[in-house]
């Protein structure tokens, strides 16, 4: 699994459409074993903590899916491969995990600690994360359809590398994904995707936008204060009500700025 999981990411960084440059789920086979089965249970992880006496477990290119781990001390966990669509990690503890190229889809995340987690290439599509906190994380991987109502996302750090040609195929995908009063305080979002997000009422302070596409967002009574705008793809999206829009960085350099809407209809 670990070579597919490679070789994946591999095709993935090659590949040259701008909107299918890191779909992991091509040419996965979601139905597998692999990715709907547990090779372990709660009691077997629950002994390797107990184990490790404090020092992160290993747990990388397991087969997690459906596991209840909630409130569990993951934290340092190697999770890298890992397979966890539909598990269970309510309110769990993965603050500096390695959850590289690990799957999520459908995972409940709610209230868990990912601060300074490492995602890059990680499938978190329609995974719950409402109310975690991913503070300092790379989230550079696929969270369309994702629930982060009132996440706390202080400093993430989800932007496209453009100095590295590859790698800079790689971001943060948060196309639909539902970020109501979510706190994105400094956040670097460059060249993200963020088409159609529900960021109402979130907290956009000094976050790096620079040449990411809000198309279709709803930024209605969002804070924009230091933001930068600098070529954001603004077509269709709600720019309602917005708090510092007076002091946002490059607000004149949107793109698409005729196709926005700035007025509630009536």
């Amino acid at each position: 699994m670990r070579r597919l999981a490679l070789l994946l990411l591999a095709s993935v960084l090659l590949a040259a459409p701008a909107h299918a440059e890191q779909d992991l789920l091509l040419g996965a086979d979601m139905g597998s074993a692999a990715m709907t089965k547990a090779e372990m249970t709660r009691a077997d992880v629950e002994a390797l903590i107990a184990k490790a006496d404090g020092k992160p477990i290993d747990l990388s290119d397991k087969a997690l899916a459906g596991l209840d781990l909630s409130g569990l001390n993951l934290k340092g966990a190697n999770l890298r491969t890992a397979r966890l669509n539909k598990a269970n990690l309510r309110g769990a503890d993965l603050s500096g995990a390695n959850l590289e190229q690990a799957w999520f889809i459908k995972a409940d995340l709610s209230g868990a600690k990912l601060v300074g987690a490492k995602m890059f290439g990680i499938t978190a599509r329609d995974a719950n994360l409402s109310g975690a906190d991913l503070s300092r994380s790379m989230p550079i991987g696929d969270f369309k359809g994702a629930n982060m109502a009132g996440a706390t996302l202080v400093d993430l750090k989800g932007g496209a590398d453009i100095k590295n040609q590859s790698m800079g195929l790689m971001r943060a995908v948060f196309v639909s994904v539902n970020l109501k009063g979510a706190n994105l305080k400094g956040a670097n979002l460059g060249r993200s995707r963020l088409e159609y997000a529900d960021l109402t009422d979130a907290d956009l302070t000094d976050v790096v936008l620079m040449g990411s596409d809000l198309s279709g967002a709803n930024l209605t009574g969002a804070t924009v204060s230091g933001a930068d705008f600098k070529n954001v793809d603004v077509s269709g999206a709600r720019l309602v009500s917005l708090k510092g829009q007076d002091s946002a960085k490059d607000w004149s350099a949107r793109v698409n700025v005729d196709r926005a809407i700035t007025q509630v209809s009536n």
